[in-house]
C-alpha cells in the first residue's frame, strides 16, 4: 500500500509540473505581448515596460518559468530596489491592475466557495444516490419512471436559468428567501444558512440528476450479479440485499464522478456565483476575464487543475476502503 501511495503522489507531482508548464506557456509564450496583455484594456507604455521589466519578459521563456516556480516554493519579488513588491510563498502571481497579490485574492474568497461546493455536494449526493437506488428498486414502476422524468428535467435545464428563476420565485415573488449577501456565519448562522440555500440547489440539481441516473444503472446491473442471487436465496431482507450488497458495489463510479466534480467546483462554481454575486472563486474568476486580468485567470486556472489532481489521488485512495479488491490490487 505504501509502495502505490508513493507512486500516486509522484505521478500526482508530474501531472502538476506539465500542467503549470502548458498553462504558463498558453499566457506567456503563445500571447502576442503578454505585459500588455496583464497590464490589462487601458495602460500606458511606460507601465507596459515597467511589467515587462518586474516579470523579466526579456528573459528566455524557461528562465521566466523557473521564476514562476520559484514563486511557488520561495516567493519572489516583482521589481527592484524600494520600489520591489514581495510575494510570499506560494505565490501564483501579482495582480499589476489591482496591485495585490493573487494569492491573497484567492485566500480571500476561497473559503465562500469551498461553503459552496460543500452545501451542494452534499446536496447532490443524497438525492443522486437516495433518488437512483428508489429507481432502481422500483425499476419499471410508476415511482421509477417519475424518477426518471425529474432527473431528465434536471439535465436539461441549464444553471443560470434556474438560478434565475428560483431567484425570482423565492426571493422577489414569494419572499420566501433573502437575496444572497455576506453576513459571516458568526453573526447570524441562521441568515448565513438561509443566504445560501440557492446556490445550493441551483449546483446541486444538475449534478444530482446525473447521480440519480448513474447509481440507478448500477444498482440495476449489481442486482443481476450471482452473489446478490445468493444473499436473496440464504433468505436476507430486501433491505440488507440492497444496502449490503448492491449499493456498495455500486459506489464505486459515483466515487470517482464525486471526487472530480467537488474538485472542479472548488476551483469555482462562475456562473452561480456570478448569477447571486457571491464573492468565492468563481466570480473573481468572472471579473478578472471582463477586465482582462490575466495573472488571476492564470492562478485560478492552476488552481482547478490542483483541485482536480489532488481530488483524482483521494478517490483512488478512497478505493480501497469501499471496494476490498482495490487493497489487494495496492498491494500486489
Amino acid at each position: 500500500m505504501a509502495r502505490y501511495l508513493v507512486h500516486r503522489v509522484f505521478g500526482m507531482l508530474v501531472v502538476l509540473f506539465l500542467v503549470s508548464l502548458f498553462t504558463y506557456m498558453v499566457f506567456f509564450l503563445l500571447a502576442p505581448d503578454p505585459a500588455v496583455q496583464i497590464c490589462g484594456k487601458t495602460c500606458t507604455p511606460e507601465r507596459i515596460d515597467q511589467i515587462r521589466a518586474n516579470l523579466s519578459l526579456d528573459d528566455p521563456f524557461l528562465v521566466q518559468f523557473l521564476h514562476f516556480l520559484q514563486g511557488l516554493f520561495l516567493g519572489r519579488d516583482y521589481g527592484t530596489g524600494a520600489s520591489a513588491v514581495h510575494c510570499s510563498a506560494p505565490c501564483l502571481g501579482y495582480s499589476f491592475q489591482s496591485a495585490q497579490s493573487v494569492t491573497d485574492m484567492i485566500v480571500q474568497r476561497l473559503p465562500v466557495t469551498a461553503v459552496v461546493a460543500i452545501g451542494a455536494a452534499v446536496l447532490w449526493l443524497l438525492a443522486g444516490v437516495v433518488g437512483g437506488l428508489i429507481s432502481a428498486v422500483r425499476e419499471g414502476r410508476f415511482t421509477d419512471k417519475f424518477i426518471t422524468s425529474l432527473t431528465l428535467g434536471g439535465m436539461s435545464v441549464p444553471n443560470y436559468v434556474l438560478a434565475l428563476v428560483l431567484q425570482y420565485v423565492f426571493v422577489v415573488w414569494l419572499q420566501w428567501l433573502p437575496f444572497p449577501q455576506a453576513v459571516p456565519f458568526a453573526d447570524d448562522p441562521a441568515q448565513w444558512f438561509l443566504n445560501f440555500i440557492l446556490p445550493w440547489t441551483v449546483l446541486a440539481v444538475g449534478y444530482a440528476s446525473s447521480y440519480t441516473r448513474l447509481t440507478r444503472a448500477n444498482v440495476i446491473d449489481t442486482l443481476g450479479e450471482n452473489f446478490v442471487r445468493t444473499a436473496r436465496a440464504k433468505g436476507l431482507r430486501p433491505d440488507l440485499v440492497w444496502r449490503r450488497h448492491a449499493l456498495r458495489p455500486a459506489l464505486t463510479p459515483i466515487v470517482t464522478i464525486a471526487g472530480m466534480d467537488f474538485a472542479g467546483l472548488l476551483g469555482g462554481a462562475l456562473i452561480t456565483e456570478s448569477v447571486f454575486g457571491i464573492n468565492g472563486v468563481g466570480k473573481l474568476a468572472a471579473d478578472s476575464i471582463t477586465k482582462n486580468d490575466q495573472p488571476v485567470i492564470m492562478a485560478v486556472t492552476l488552481l482547478a487543475a490542483f483541485f482536480v489532481v489532488v481530488g483524482n489521488m483521494a478517490v483512488d485512495l478512497l478505493y480501497s476502503a469501499i471496494d476490498p479488491r482495490v487493497r489487494v490490487g495496492a498491494a500486489s
